[in-house]
């Protein structure tokens, strides 16, 4: 069972602090809190009124004098005088049980002789603070930590604190006033927390602490998430957006399955961020959080890859909330062009390679040419990959762009282009000469060896 400790705050705010569970059913009451002490003698009369927090009116609790009292139709059992022998001692104090509808201002007027000789006012802040799930709380879920204060305008700030005085990130729900999460709760997480609520215009805060316990012989049930799958491709080296469920959450994971392989134990967890612990695990340095219109802090993911060949593969992200997996299953192949230079005899050649991973994404690939009358021989020296062979030296029929096209199986496509230009004739003759001397020297080598 929780249990609290509560300061009083000054002047004429008085903070009564009560317990609910998450569906606010008020189970116990931890202490009462007297609204003013008030001893007189004589021929003199006390009214206790209330004006609640959703009302204008004035409704009268009780009113008491040395002779009689009566209960008004604002009265609850939850409210009483202090002092059933109020006659005698002249005490006519007033102490509150409090429900979260007792919040609002309380009058005290005081009369002699049925004039008004003083009034004063309270404000009753009911702070209600509720946690979810129910102790002991099972090891791996997500705890939940509520604090309200009615009426809201009475209090500054609210504030949560974790066992050792750790601040805790918080957020403002307009039905669960303000809130913290612990996700993946384990042993080490047990203890006191701690919500402390301001009151407006005092310094002096008011306490109230929950401890919870964890039962690391039971683990909460997260079923596994079955997601949608994307079948997408990209160029090695380009920023590229991976994407995640749309769902708001307390934290993500990203797995990821290396390209060409369905040995799912192969799978690993490349990043990993909790925003409520504020808790980062990266172990893919070409992997960061998405920016805006994302938005980490706020339970928004998205990731970016700067992706090389073998970062191809499937990723999936997982996003969950309050202890519900949401997931999003991206397959990825990556396109990457490259230039080989290639000697042979005679002449020297250029070999302009097209390589690609995922090849369960790829319908095929093709080279082609600006010139699409001009006809490219086509290679593949394995799986992934495919080639085209340039004469050197670049003439004005073979310069232009040369384009690799992956054509993947949902239809999509992506291209890479490498552009070469044709020297002009005086240096292509030059070129075309060292060429042929290099070819020589090779073939000279060649025959002397």
């Amino acid at each position: 069972m929780p249990s609290f400790t509560a300061l009083p705050s000054a002047h004429h705010y008085f903070n009564c602090t009560t317990i609910c569970t998450y569906s606010c059913l008020i189970f116990q009451i931890f202490f009462f809190q007297l609204l003013d002490k008030i001893v007189l003698r004589g021929d003199i009369s006390i009214n206790w009124k209330v004006k609640s927090v959703d009302t204008d009116e004035w409704k009268l609790i009780l009113s008491a004098s040395e002779k009689k009292k009566f209960s008004g139709g604002a009265s609850k059992p939850s409210m009483r005088l202090t002092d059933d022998n109020f006659r005698n001692t002249g005490d006519f104090s007033l102490v509150v049980s409090p429900e979260v509808a007792d919040a609002g201002l309380y009058s005290c007027l005081i009369q002699k002789q049925e004039r008004k000789v003083k009034e004063r006012i309270f404000l009753l802040t009911v702070l209600t603070v509720g946690f979810f799930p129910p102790l002991p709380v099972r090891q791996y879920s997500t705890l939940r930590l509520f604090a309200k204060a009615i009426p809201v305008f009475s209090v500054s700030e609210i504030t949560w604190t974790a066992p050792g005085g750790l601040p805790m990130k918080t957020e403002k729900w307009p039905t669960s006033g303000t809130m913290t999460k612990v996700p993946q709760v384990q042993n080490a997480d047990s203890g006191a927390y701690t919500c402390t609520v301001y009151p407006r215009g005092n310094s002096s805060g008011v306490l109230a602490r929950v401890f919870v316990c964890c039962n690391v012989l039971a683990s909460a049930s997260i079923p596994s998430p079955a997601g949608n799958e994307i079948s997408t491709a990209t160029q090695a080296l380009k920023s590229f957006l991976l994407a995640c469920p749309s769902s708001q959450g307390d934290y993500v994971r990203l797995h990821w399955l290396p390209p060409d392989t369905n040995d799912y134990s192969k799978m690993k967890l490349v990043y990993h961020y909790d925003r409520w612990r504020s808790f980062t695990s990266n172990h893919n340095n070409k992997l960061q959080l998405a920016g805006p219109p994302y938005d980490p802090q706020a339970g928004s993911f998205s990731f970016l890859l700067t992706p090389d060949l073998k970062d191809g593969g499937l990723y999936i992200c997982e996003v969950s909330l309050n202890d519900v997996i949401f997931s999003q299953r991206t397959k990825l192949s990556v396109l990457k062009g490259k230039e080989e230079m290639k000697t042979s005899r005679y002449p020297s050649k250029l070999n302009l390679l097209c390589l690609y991973s995922e090849r369960s994404n790829v319908r095929g690939a093709v080279w082609k040419h600006d010139n699409k009358s001009r006809r490219l021989q086509i290679s593949s020296s394995g799986p992934g990959s495919i080639s085209t062979t340039l004469p050197l030296p670049i003439t004005p029929d073979v310069a232009g762009n040369y384009t690799c096209t992956l054509q993947l199986k949902n239809g999509q496509s992506i291209q890479a282009v490498q552009a070469f230009t044709a020297p002009p004739t005086g240096e292509m003759r030059a070129n075309a000469l060292q060429v042929i001397s290099f070819s020589f020297l090779i073939f000279l080598k060649f025959i002397i060896y």
